[in-house]
């Protein structure tokens, strides 16, 4: 690897807004040249985005990469983007979000020392900002009190999660060989393939470094955007998809031996059974619901253990409440918790 970090940005008809994405990270790099950034082209036609790609590439030759390819989705382009990686390092910025150049800094000095010092860390997680655009409000996402600061540490040393606190795509910077040596199974023409490259990967990682620092800033309120309530009951086709992977992956509690990281990736898991089953009674798909019964009989037959945990804890029965009033109190109680969280 001749770079220590490779930021991919994944395009699809991004013309409006890559531009500041791209400068942040230069902002932040001060002009370094042991940074890359891969532009993955995701078979834009609607814009300007391949000319742009092209544009900043002949701008900074050796720092910035454009890579054109037929469309094929936010996983592929990643997967594109890791595959032309240089870096020791890799880290994915979509396209509409940016970096905070101050946090930057410091982030890439921390990266660079910690490998003159040799501590060979497979994960750097960083907070991320939802920057919600709507009553132009901000919520931080941070780790202070879940994971020690400033030095390497293992799972087996980490804290409990908060429901809200989950450790996302916004927050990872993986050493490369760990997504590469054992892939990332994420599928082409999906969405929500950020939460197995969020999970999956986790177990593989045995050295990890956490810094207190408002990194990623996470563009939330753009018409059409993937984490929208309307577009997520529309494609809840593609969150079942991703959770059957996710659930295929492992059977959490005989390979995963470290309690504390188990721990975190059931909550994970429970989670996303739960948004499969309140999205498919938000979602107008005449199957849906007969798809949720079967990803929960699949996994009922795959992992009984996981199934009583997803089925019959707490978030597990408000999700699944029976009859129409439950379905709508299901609802009612998902809203609720959204005015809080602000998952939207």
């Amino acid at each position: 690897m001749s770079k220590i970090i490779t930021f991919a940005i994944p395009c699809y008809n991004s013309a409006d807004y890559m531009d500041h994405c791209v400068q942040s990270i230069l902002d932040g790099a001060d002009g370094a040249d042991d940074i890359e950034i891969i532009i993955v082209d995701d078979g834009s036609f609607k814009d300007d985005t391949p000319a742009k790609a092209d544009a900043w590439e002949e701008k900074l030759p050796g720092i910035v990469k454009a890579v054109h390819q037929e469309n094929g989705g936010h996983g592929t382009a990643v997967l594109t983007g890791l595959s032309h990686a240089q870096g020791t390092f890799y880290k994915v910025v979509d396209s509409d979000d940016w970096l905070d150049a101050e946090a930057l800094r410091e982030f890439l000095k921390t990266l660079r020392e910690s490998e003159d010092r040799g501590d060979e860390v497979d994960l750097f997680i960083a907070n991320y900002v939802y920057e919600h655009t709507v009553d132009n409000t901000r919520n931080v996402v941070g780790y202070a009190h879940v994971l020690p600061e400033g030095r390497v540490f293992g799972w087996s040393e980490i804290g409990h999660f908060r429901m809200s606190q989950n450790l996302l795509m916004h927050s990872l910077c993986y050493r490369t060989t760990i997504l590469r040596d054992e892939g990332v199974p994420m599928p082409p023409h999906t969405f929500y393939v950020d939460n197995i490259y969020a999970w999956v990967p986790l177990p593989r990682c045995k050295k990890l470094y956490y810094l207190n620092l408002d990194l990623y800033r996470y563009f939330i309120g753009r018409e059409g955007q993937s984490v929208n309530e309307q577009v997520m009951a529309g494609r809840i086709d593609q969150q079942r998809r991703v959770t059957r992977i996710m659930m295929e992956s492992y059977h959490l509690y005989d390979d995963i031996k470290i309690a504390q990281l188990r721990s975190y990736m059931v909550d994970y898991f429970v989670l996303m059974m739960v948004i499969c089953s309140v999205f498919s009674k938000l979602s107008e798909q005449p199957d849906a619901k007969d798809e949720l019964k079967k990803l929960w009989k699949d996994l009922h037959d795959y992992d009984r253990r996981m199934w009583r945990r997803c089925r019959w804890g707490l978030l597990g029965q408000g999700s699944n409440l029976p009859g129409r009033l439950g379905e709508r109190a299901t609802i009612a109680l998902y809203r609720l918790a959204d005015k809080f969280v602000k998952f939207n």
